[in-house]
């Protein structure tokens, strides 16, 4: 009998992406067979992670040492440049977090990164050259970060027109994709926001209004990227900023819930895909 060949799809969206690591803990633990990976933005990083074969322990390590400190420490400011911050600083960090560069034909697990080209518009798959680079454009958040150059295009954060790569992963040969999206619902969003106006609310900073914007606009699209997914996993995250990375414990325990409540399921279809003797042994 043929293999089931599975595939995970790693959405966008800032710090609430390392729900992500919560998510894969639950499959790693439940020896979900994971194939292949597409990955946006922060899903794009975390799914990089994951295809060098990391352990996701090691993930959940890194996450919770992120703090403010941490993040200024990205703030080469390069202004007046295509973005607030250039992107060194990034990919120094991304060597510290993952080692030492590799390239994607080198990687255990294929791998997909997905980036816009912010001259054309067009989606760009990348799943060639150097990982480092790849991730360093599928995070390159607009008017945060500076461009990202990959080949001859100038590239931003894949988020603007692939979400949640699904579609990606169909192109891959995947047969049973499962979505991870972390973009809260709007209404959830707005009804957090309601709770939060007793307190008053506070002015955003630049950040805040930068990544809210691109979800505002992502939200749509993600949402119908998943459809195409046989499972859909969604982390509540609603209730915290996706400028939050100082609080990754909580993201992770929102993706380890989304994901065990998803469990059953995915081991249902699964096994009707015919994976059953994949996921049992």
């Amino acid at each position: 009998m043929k293999k089931t060949k599975v595939g995970l799809a790693l959405g966008g969206g800032a710090a609430w992406g390392l729900a992500h690591i919560g998510v894969l803990e639950v499959l790693q633990r439940e020896r979900i067979p994971i194939d292949m990976i597409a990955g946006t933005s922060m899903g794009g990083m975390v799914g990089a992670f994951c295809a060098r074969g990391q352990d996701c322990s090691v993930m959940r390590e890194m996450a919770l040492k992120i703090n403010l400190v941490k993040m200024l420490s990205l703030a080469d400011l390069a202004l007046p440049k295509s973005g607030l911050f250039g992107g060194k600083a990034v990919i120094n960090l991304l060597q510290k977090m993952m080692g030492s560069d590799i390239e994607f034909d080198d990687l255990p697990i294929p791998l997909s990164l997905v980036a816009t080209d912010i001259i054309t518009g067009e989606e760009v798959v990348i799943d060639q050259g150097s990982v480092l680079e790849g991730v360093r454009a599928t995070i390159s958040i607009p008017g945060i970060f500076t461009v990202a150059k990959w080949q001859d295009r100038y590239l931003v954060d894949g988020g603007l027109v692939n979400p949640v790569p699904v579609s990606v992963l169909k192109d891959m040969g995947a047969d049973f994709i499962i979505a991870v999206n972390v973009i809260p619902d709007i209404g959830d969003k707005a009804r957090q926001a309601k709770k939060g106006e007793k307190k008053g609310r506070k002015e955003p900073n630049i950040f805040n209004v930068l990544l809210q914007s691109l979800y505002i606009s992502t939200y749509i699209i993600a949402k119908a990227s998943v459809k195409g997914a046989d499972i859909a996993i969604h982390p509540k995250t609603a209730h915290i900023s996706p400028a939050d990375f100082h609080r990754a414990q909580e993201f992770i325990e929102q993706g380890e819930i989304a994901a065990r409540e998803a469990m059953p399921e995915i081991k249902r279809k699964l096994s009707q895909a015919g994976g059953y003797d994949i996921v049992k042994s």
